[in-house]
């Protein structure tokens, strides 16, 4: 017997502590088909959900819940709450050790010391190497993922920080293996733009000068999605390993009978 799965609401909910949540349903794929609604969900970080939310989400009947952050991140937010009957699983695509210097800067440092790192360019260069980065290197957490999903971990949702840049990057990885559009992936991604989605910045100092219009300048190309850093992702995926197709087969060591699995579970009937 088909288990019937919740149906996601028609309206976007308002959660007051989570940040940054959709529902990917309704995106066309290359053949003409939809990803259904009610069965992939992302958004940033669930450490401040209050109560309501809380009940929310409790309605979507989610499977299994991915937390992408690292151990730092944790420890500076929080733990996710767990709602009952929900798997989660923790699955870090980044090192705390790598750039804890940089990121202490971001929080901490004055107006010189951000302009020495973040400056000319600096800023938006160093997301394009992170998302270079998380594509090459972390095949392994996204093959993992992909093939909990085949198997029985949705509805899912998936998240990070702020739901941008590892949990984006997670759910383009995920669309592309049940063959969506890629300017439908890139259309949802810039939607982490939008004002009520954006990650709250957080320093140390919280004063007019440790917030200033030059400041949030600087910082802005790390909290900004900007479709060249998916860009850079995709380019990753065609310079190592040249077609998509290679990318999910070899790279993320995909079966065709998996990825029949995913298309199943994610995707209205043709």
């Amino acid at each position: 017997m088909t288990q019937q799965l919740p149906q996601a609401p028609s309206s976007e909910p308002e959660l007051t502590g989570v940040r940054n949540f959709r529902d990917v349903g309704g995106l066309p794929t290359v053949d003409g088909r939809r990803v259904r609604p009610g069965r992939l969900f992302r958004s940033g970080h669930l450490a401040h959900a209050t109560a309501t939310d809380a009940a929310f989400l409790s309605t979507l009947g989610l499977h299994t819940i991915f937390d992408f952050r690292n151990a730092a991140d944790q420890r500076l937010e929080g733990p996710d709450i767990e709602l009952p009957g929900v798997r989660n699983i923790n699955l870090p695509l980044s090192d705390p050790a790598d750039g804890a210097e940089f990121w202490k800067m971001v929080r901490e440092g004055n107006l010189d010391q951000l302009k020495a790192i973040l400056a000319d360019g600096k800023g938006a260069g160093r997301m394009i190497a992170s998302y270079r980065m998380i594509i090459k290197e972390r095949t392994g957490e996204h093959s993992q993922v992909l093939h909990a999903l085949a198997e029985d971990s949705v509805p899912a949702l998936m998240h990070c920080a702020a739901g941008k840049d590892r949990a984006g990057l997670s759910i383009a990885v995920s669309l592309l293996a049940v063959g969506v559009e890629r300017d439908a992936i890139e259309a949802d991604y810039l939607k982490s733009n939008d004002p009520h989605r954006r990650y709250k910045v957080r320093r140390s100092d919280s004063s007019p000068d440790a917030m200033s219009p030059e400041v949030m300048e600087l910082l802005s190309p790390l909290f900004d999605a900007r479709a060249e850093y998916l860009a850079a992702a995709f380019d990753a995926i065609e310079e190592h390993w040249g077609t998509t197709e290679r990318y999910l087969s070899e790279g993320l060591r995909l079966a065709p009978q998996t990825r029949e699995r995913l298309r199943e579970r994610f995707l209205e009937e043709g």
